[in-house]
């Protein structure tokens, strides 16, 4: 076993190994497990990495695929190239190990994502063909279906036959009263093969046939009556052909799988390749492990690390840090308090990690890739080779020193221990030097304060130390990198009950600068501890700061989905009402196109404009129903009553009338061309500077008038229509067009045959709104088009 074999025992990446080989399914897998060893190639690292990365995804995905059915098919199938004939169970296997093959091929089809174990499904050539022809042939490891072969079925329907005649025979014999004192029992047995009857020994001579064999006591003969002996032959003879059958069956199977041997020795050796990358998704899995970024320049930093063989549930996470700023960490502190875990987890960490596996840390830990992991780790004194402590340890560290070189961690425990603690602390530190000068990074564990006072006075080495908890006397398993532990010696002792006059005398003999450096590391260790309580208390405190704003933000949400719903409603409502409005608009549209049409047919137009006021002051009311905005401050009273000759604005119709008359509460307004009856509160007193602007509509306001007048052309084209279609179309464009108090409006017709503007000029003479028209001048479309003035 080389030293670099003997370290990664020493680490215990074996056990881990039988971790992995118990999540493998396959044999093959299971043993490729075993053999793991790590790479120190950093791309071959990290390859390996990510194909347990890729196969935990799919497994989160859709769990594991299985590998039952692979089996090491690689001797039957050279077994079959040479020609040999292959057995029902080799057949079988390899069956298994295709049906394998085509589950993993559908496993890996329905995904979109490509991962780096692709090509491994993709080189999966599953054999549906030689899968079914296995299967439908062998039913069992020892029974080979009649479907195999027509020549198979026939021959076995023949022995069907030849069972059924020769029981018929035999079962008239021993039912038949004849030779019921002959008969040890009435039954049917078979010996060699051929169907028998137990007869007793003195009555052999009643039962002529064939004795084939005699039970142990010499009372019974078996034998076959001579009536059946001729059937039994041509059964034997039926045996004999269903042998030669199944072993033709079983060569013609075997060279099919010799046929295709290559593609299923191939499928075999990537569907154990994929059992053991599995195997390492599985355990990842198990540990809570994660991928740790390999870097190639940099130092190893684990986060929340737990050693992987430790019950998780009773694991100290701890943080580990080397390379970078220090290429050498010293760990000190009492015994038992972690130091050793801390070394091993350090190193196993790293092998893990070189082999494919996952490590139980948090996912931004990161490692470089060694070259060597070589530790000193353990007593490992024997008696047989006369060595002690000491010496065992010395002569693993003179290997280890050997064999150190840039890219290498070295691992020592107890460095320097079993021997004088002067000579012993300055033989670790010359030690640790001479690793360092080789260019390796160096994690040694140590009670020496020397070492300790070394790590602080030297550049690129640094002080780390297990925690301990004196008031209980126990360890706390937290590696604290910057600071050199203490014993604890007096203070444990003075708990357990040691005199106090005595670690009072202990205390005086110590030397004053080790008493100074101990006094000086309390210090740091009590500030330490005063920092953590301020970082844990501002933790506290960010937490809950944290916490008060996601409640904020909570109502925030809240109350802002709130005012949605709100304001989604008061769409809803307002668009309601719009479209409320807007049917109510167009039903008064269509009683004003009924009316002139009823006028148009009795030839009188009289009872129109009286109609019209009474139209007009239902669409206001209607439209103030919807109306719930501010109205303009130019609106407003102007503290005084409509007397006749004032002009006013129609609020709902956005129209100036002059007042005719005063009744009481209702006004005589003249509005153009009609005479229209409006109450007090429906309008407005105009400003003296509408009367300039000749009648021209206020301020925009949001009414059905304004939007009317916005949406309504000043002429309409019925060029290319029919003159029944052109008529109605105009008559519901003059419609709109007075609803919009258009003074003049063009009809464009165009020239042609005259017919169109005819029928045009004809229209408009029955149109009780038309006030005159006329032909377009000259630029205006001149004969093309008819220039209409409304009333």
């Amino acid at each position: 076993m080389t030293l670099y074999e003997k370290s990664l025992r020493t680490l215990e990446l074996p056990a881990v190994l039988q971790k992995l080989a118990d999540e493998a399914v396959s044999q093959t897998a299971k043993d490729a497990a075993l053999a793991l060893l790590p790479v120190a190639d950093v791309y071959e690292a990290r390859y390996r990495l990510e194909e347990t990365t890729a196969a935990r995804t799919m497994m989160n995905a859709k769990g594991a695929p299985g590998f039952t059915g692979v089996r090491d098919i690689r001797a039957s199938v050279r077994r079959a190239d040479i020609g040999g004939m292959l057995n029902t169970t080799e057949l079988l296997e390899i069956a298994s190990l295709l049906r394998c093959a085509a589950e993993a091929v559908a496993y890996s089809g329905d995904r979109a994502e490509k991962t780096v174990i692709d090509h491994l499904f993709f080189g999966v050539r599953a054999n549906k063909y030689l899968e079914n022809k296995i299967s439908g042939s062998i039913i069992g490891q020892e029974e080979i279906a009649d479907a195999a072969s027509a020549e198979l079925a026939d021959i076995r329907r023949h022995m069907r036959v030849a069972g059924d005649k020769i029981r018929t025979s035999l079962n008239r014999i021993i039912t038949s009263p004849t030779y019921q004192k002959a008969l040890q029992e009435p039954i049917i047995t078979v010996k060699n093969d051929r169907y028998v009857v137990p007869v007793k020994a003195d009555h052999k001579s009643s039962v002529p046939g064939l004795v084939h064999d005699i039970s142990s006591s010499g009372a019974t003969l078996f034998i076959e009556p001579m009536g059946v002996v001729q059937i039994n032959n041509e059964i034997r003879e039926l045996m004999a052909k269903e042998k030669q059958e199944i072993d033709r069956i079983l060569i013609e199977l075997s060279a099919e799988v010799a046929s295709f041997g290559a593609d299923i020795v191939s499928d075999f050796e990537t569907l154990a390749q994929l059992d053991l990358i599995f195997a390492k998704a599985k355990l990842s899995q198990k540990q809570n492990a994660h991928e740790p970024e390999l870097v190639e320049d940099g130092g190893l930093v684990l986060r929340r690390c737990r050693h992987p063989l430790l019950e998780s549930h009773k694991t100290v996470p701890t943080d580990l840090k080397l390379g970078g700023e220090f290429d050498t960490l010293v760990i000190t502190g009492p015994n038992t308090g972690g130091k050793t875990v801390a070394l091993k987890t350090l190193g196993l960490f790293c092998a893990m990690a070189q082999c494919g596996l996952h490590i139980p840390a948090e996912s931004d830990s990161r490692m470089p890739v060694f070259t060597k992991i070589l530790a000193d780790v353990g007593d490992e004194q024997s008696i047989e080779q006369s060595l002690s402590t000491f010496s065992s340890h010395m002569t693993n560290i003179v290997k280890i020193l050997a064999e150190c070189e840039p890219g290498t961690l070295l691992l020592f425990d107890e460095l320097g221990a079993g021997t004088d603690p002067v000579e012993g602390a300055a033989l670790a530190r010359s030690i640790i030097e001479y690793a360092r000068r080789r260019g390796s990074l160096v994690a040694a564990t140590t009670h020496y304060s020397e070492l300790k006072i070394y790590a602080l006075a030297q550049k690129g080495v640094e002080n780390a130390s297990c925690e301990f908890d004196v008031e209980t006397l126990r360890p706390t398993y937290r590696l604290l990198i910057g600071v050199p532990g203490r014993s604890n010696a007096f203070a444990i002792s003075e708990r357990l009950g040691l005199p106090k006059s005595v670690i009072a005398d202990a205390s005086d003999r110590l030397s004053g600068e080790t008493a100074t450096f101990e006094e000086a590391v309390g210090h740091l260790e009590k500030a330490r501890h005063d920092a953590e309580n301020d970082r844990d208390e501002a933790y506290k405190l960010r937490a809950t700061a944290e916490r008060d704003a996601r409640i904020a933000e909570k109502y925030r949400a809240e109350l802002e989905r709130d005012r949605e719903k709100l304001v989604t409603q008061a769409r809803r409502d307002t668009q309601k009402l719009i479209d409320e409005t807007r049917a109510h608009a167009d039903a008064i549209i269509e009683e004003l196109r009924e009316i002139r049409r009823a006028a148009r047919d009795d030839g009188e137009f009289s009872g129109i404009n009286e109609a019209v006021p009474d139209i007009l002051r239902e669409l206001n009311e209607m439209e103030g129903d919807g109306d719930t905005g501010a109205r303009d401050i130019d609106d407003l009273p102007d503290g005084r009553h409509a007397k006749p000759g004032d002009r006013v604005r129609l609020l709902k119709f956005d129209t100036l009338a002059d007042v005719i008359s005063v009744n009481g509460n209702t006004l005589e307004l003249q509005a153009g061309s009609m005479k229209i009856s409006a109450k007090a509160d429906e309008v407005r007193m105009a400003p003296e500077s509408a009367k300039q602007k000749n009648n021209a509509p206020a301020a925009p306001r949001t009414s059905i008038a304004a939007e009317t007048r916005a949406s309504v052309a000043a002429e309409i084209d019925l060029r290319g229509m029919m003159s029944d279609e052109a008529i109605a179309v105009m008559e519901r464009y003059l419609d709109s067009a007075r609803l919009a108090n258009l003074e003049t409006v063009t009809i464009i017709h165009g020239k042609g045959t005259g017919a169109l503007r005819a029928a045009v000029q004809a229209a408009l003479k029955r149109e009780p709104f038309v006030k005159s028209f006329r032909p377009g001048r000259f630029g205006e479309g001149e004969m093309g088009v008819t220039v209409v003035e409304l009333k």
